[in-house]
Order: structure tokens, then C-alpha cells, then sequence
């Protein structure tokens, strides 16, 4: 399918954003807005959101990319954490250059995919979020992770003791860091704000995750890594909590896994098949 690729500049509290915009020439009332997360902008990691958006927009979806405040080209300063003001300028921004759109689907990898969550209950016309492995981090969860994941498969590997007997492993350094991390992820849990209290000032933004995605009603596709610390911390804070469970368990919401799979899905192969999979999941409803 033909698409027109044009660049876009629209306003956010004072601050001026760029972004990009794939069209088909038959548009369907489906479009996708790719949220970037992180310190990449408007392109992704090896072209990731480029190639998306052209992919999505030759299957008949309108795609928009964006570079929010303090990415890219774009004016001015903010967090993932205040991104709502971006996104809601850029949802503004797509349904005025391609008015037939009904229904919006954000696209968002890690703390992309975590503002995508806090914003998207707060506006009506955003029906359906992807979300690839989203950003829970903090200390304890990290150690934690780290306690679980990295810890245990360097004591099996046979590289790791290989260094050790060849001296190329600094023993005294290696053991602070484990005892650090057992010490911080032996700390009592942070109790959460309850998510029903709305309470936004209260709240981290891992609880403003979970209370957005709660009242969120729209369709949820999560896309996770398997050799991914950020998709393991999030897998972690999922087994740990039964609110997040009860949410991931409406019908409503899939989940996919990638096994092999890095953060940024970057050799060619896991690129094209999360390409695919967002097309095939946003027509199929």
C-alpha cells in the first residue's frame, strides 16, 4: 500500500515537538502513536520505531512518532513519569492531520510502555495499548533481579569460574556487590499506595502504573523479553502482587514472550515478528 510520510510540529505547554506521520492512502479509524521511552528518540534503537511505523502504515494503520519534551528536536524538559501532557498534544496532533481516526493504540517499550499505563485511562479515545517490557525499576527490585537472574546463571557458567581460576574476576569487588544486593533485597517490601484512592501525590509511579491500567477499560497487549533484566523486574513485581495478577487477568489482556529475545529486540528476526504480531492483534478486534 502507498503511504505519505510527512513530518509534523505541534505544541505542548509552551514547548514545541516533532514527529513523524505514516499514512496510507486508505486509512482505516485504527491509528497507532509510538511513545518513546528512554534517551532515544523519534527513530528508535536500529531504526526500530522508523520501521515500525512504515510497516504498520503499509497495513492500512496510520502511525505517528514523536520525540516528547527534552528528546530529539523537540523544546523543553520532562520525565517518563510526566509524559501525559506529550502524549495527550500528540493524540491532539493525530487525530487533527487524519480526522477519520476513532480509536487510538499507544506503542510503548519501557518506560514508554510505563507512561502508556499512567496516561491512558485519562482519555477516551485511546482503545488499546502494546507494551513492551515495561520500566518497574528501583532499587530493591533491581537487586532483587540481579539476586534471581544474573547472580545464579554466572555461579552455573562454566565461564564464570574460568575467570576466577585465570584471575580475571576481582573477588573482593564481586563479593561487595553480592552482599549489597542481598542486603538490599532483604529489605521489607514497600507497602503501595492503594490504586483506588486516585491519590496521585502519594503514589510512585509504579503505583500510578497499576491504578491507570486498572481503570483503563481498552485492550492490553504486553510483548515481553526472556534476556531482559527490565521484562525480569517487571515479571518479578507481577508474581509478587496479587492486584497486578487480578489485572492481567481480564480477558482483555494478552500477553506474548519473546525467550531469546533482548530489550530492544534487536536482530532482525524478533524486530519483524513484534511488527507483525502489533498489526495482527490491533485489526483483530
Amino acid at each position: 500500500m502507498v503511504i505519505e510520510t510527512k513530518a509534523v510540529t505541534f505544541r505542548c505547554q509552551g514547548a514545541v515537538l516533532h514527529g513523524i506521520l505514516d499514512e496510507p492512502a486508505l486509512s482505516g479509524q485504527r491509528a497507532v502513536l509510538i511513545v518513546v521511552g528512554g534517551p532515544q528518540f523519534r527513530v528508535g534503537s536500529h531504526r526500530q520505531f522508523t520501521l515500525l511505523s512504515r510497516y504498520l502504515a503499509a497495513s492500512g494503520i496510520p502511525t505517528m512518532r514523536f520525540d516528547h519534551r527534552g528528546i530529539g528536536d523537540s523544546d523543553g524538559e520532562t520525565s517518563f513519569e510526566q509524559l501525559g501532557p506529550d502524549i495527550a498534544a500528540a493524540v491532539d496532533k493525530l487525530c487533527e492531520d487524519v480526522p477519520e481516526i476513532r480509536e487510538i493504540v499507544l506503542w510503548g517499550l519501557c518506560d514508554a510502555a510505563s507512561a502508556a499505563m499512567i496516561y491512558a485511562s485519562s482519555d477516551p479515545r485511546i482503545k488499546g495499548l502494546i507494551l513492551l517490557n515495561p520500566w518497574v525499576r528501583d532499587d530493591q527490585s533491581l537487586a532483587k533481579t540481579y539476586m534471581k537472574h544474573y547472580y545464579v546463571a554466572q555461579i552455573l557458567g562454566r565461564d564464570f569460574w574460568h575467570r576466577i581460576l585465570t584471575g580475571k574476576v576481582k573477588i573482593i569487588h564481586s563479593l561487595k556487590s553480592l552482599i549489597r544486593n542481598t542486603l538490599t533485597a532483604a529489605k521489607p517490601v514497600r507497602k503501595s499506595t492503594p490504586a483506588d484512592t486516585g491519590n496521585h501525590d502519594q503514589m510512585t509511579f509504579i503505583d500510578r502504573m497499576e491504578h491507570g491500567l486498572d481503570n483503563f477499560k481498552g485492550r492490553v497487549l504486553f510483548i515481553m523479553s526472556g534476556e531482559d533484566l527490565t521484562a525480569a523486574e517487571f515479571r518479578q513485581l507481577v508474581d509478587g502482587s496479587r492486584s497486578w495478577k487480578k489485572i492481567l487477568r481480564r480477558d482483555l489482556v494478552d500477553w506474548q514472550e519473546f525467550p531469546d529475545a533482548d530489550h530492544t529486540f534487536s536482530r532482525r528476526l524478533w524486530r519483524e515478528q513484534v511488527e507483525q504480531i502489533s498489526r495482527d492483534w490491533i485489526s483483530s478486534w
